[in-house]
């Protein structure tokens, strides 16, 4: 148990707290021993996903007939994400994060019945690895600015251009792409479902990375790649729309994970200062360990009992994309400042990597970036008060 949590939080119950029992065995046997030489690869072994699919860990809210457990309940996402922040891999979790919190949504929302017959129960038992695609060289965070054209010709789409840091680019197996079909920069956006095994498709090298290792990140290529129409999610022009309708849970999810590396990190910091000695006395008598350990543990619950709040409106189709920019770039915030905080009481122990806060500190680096910037995500909500939006 947390040594910093003092009562159930009633965002979950009995259910829950039996899938996170499930889910920690899951890691403890098949991620944690592993996590390490993934690390060093750069990529996880696609056995633990479909691993994952077989214990009932990926695409829970995939409807029965399409073999999935129909449970649209992101507070199982929730619990997945905590678990792997507890046990410090989440480099080598995040291809099932990213499949279940980002990449799924778009399917079961925007895909055809053929869609769906045709992937979902392949995104259930780990066939399927799914990763999306939306970041260029040229255009991070504006999704305006995509270039990747995908031009309609019989029954294909002729797709050219590249995307960049992209999550699960050289494990996925289903690549959910944004692409121009047409000169507007919003209504000309679409989206197109590419397979790995698309002629004119291919990945670049694993993107050597400061922090997060594991998780495979890549550059993609798409030089007169055909793609079928059927593989359109969507009615052409739409994919704008579709995007801004999903990244409010993708920002949810960025938020979630971010306080529970926070907590995560206290706790080892709290353990760390009660047995670590200097001058005779536990770092944690002293009176400037007490107020920094004092401030984060104020910062860290408040901030739970915010980001409980976003999942529970969320479930309630209430969360918008304004405050689930609030939450994901306060939590992320929180966590990178708790990290660096934490490091700094363990001394110069903090700054070897045998230590997970080490670790820790170089995979929270990019919570404030990807997913939307800090900057972007102040910007997204500055515009509504801008407009005379809520204060």
């Amino acid at each position: 148990m947390s040594t910093t949590k003092t009562a159930a939080r009633p965002l979950f119950d009995e259910t829950h707290e039996d899938f996170r029992s499930s889910f920690r065995a899951f890691v403890a046997s098949e991620i944690v021993p592993h996590h390490d030489s993934w690390e060093d690869a750069g990529r996880v072994d696609k056995a633990m996903f479909r691993e994952a699919g077989a214990r009932g860990f990926l695409g829970m809210a995939v409807p029965e007939e399409f073999g999935g457990l129909g449970v649209d309940d992101f507070r199982f996402n929730v619990v997945i994400l905590e678990e792997l922040q507890r046990a410090n891999v989440i480099g080598s979790g995040m291809c099932i994060t990213l499949h279940n919190d980002v990449v799924l949504p778009y399917f079961l929302g925007s895909a055809s019945a053929e869609q769906k017959e045709r992937w979902l129960p392949r995104f259930v038992t780990g066939e399927l690895m799914g990763a999306i695609a939306m970041s260029e060289p040229g255009a991070g965070s504006d999704l305006a600015g995509i270039r990747t054209s995908a031009v309609l010709d019989g029954d294909d789409y002729v797709v050219n251009g590249s995307k960049t840091f992209i999550t699960n680019g050289l494990n996925g197996d289903l690549v959910l792409t944004a692409v121009r079909t047409g000169p507007h920069p919003h209504r000309g956006l679409s989206l197109l479902a590419v397979e790995g095994d698309t002629p004119g498709f291919s990945r670049g090298t694993h993107l050597d990375k400061i922090g997060l290792r594991s998780q495979d990140t890549a550059e993609l290529y798409f030089e007169d790649a055909r793609v079928p129409a059927a593989n359109l999610l969507g009615e052409p022009g739409t994919g704008f729309g579709t995007l801004m309708d999903n990244l409010a849970q993708e920002r949810l999810s960025l938020a979630a994970s971010g306080v529970a590396g926070a907590r995560t990190v206290l706790d080892w910091t709290i353990t760390y200062c009660q047995e670590r000695k200097a001058f005779g006395s536990t770092v944690s008598s002293f009176q400037n360990t007490k107020f920094v350990l004092a401030e984060l543990v104020t910062a860290i619950d408040v901030t739970q009992v915010y980001v409980d709040d976003l999942v529970r409106r969320h479930l309630a189709g209430e969360l918008d994309a304004v405050d689930a920019a609030k939450g994901k770039w306060w939590a992320t915030e929180l966590q990178k400042r708790t990290v660096d905080q934490c490091l700094q009481l363990h001394g110069g122990y903090g700054f070897m990597r045998e230590y997970p806060v080490a670790r820790a500190y170089l995979d929270t680096r990019v919570q404030t970036i990807y997913g939307g910037t800090t900057e972007i995500m102040k910007e997204i909500i500055g515009r509504t008060l801008e407009k005379g939006g809520r204060q």
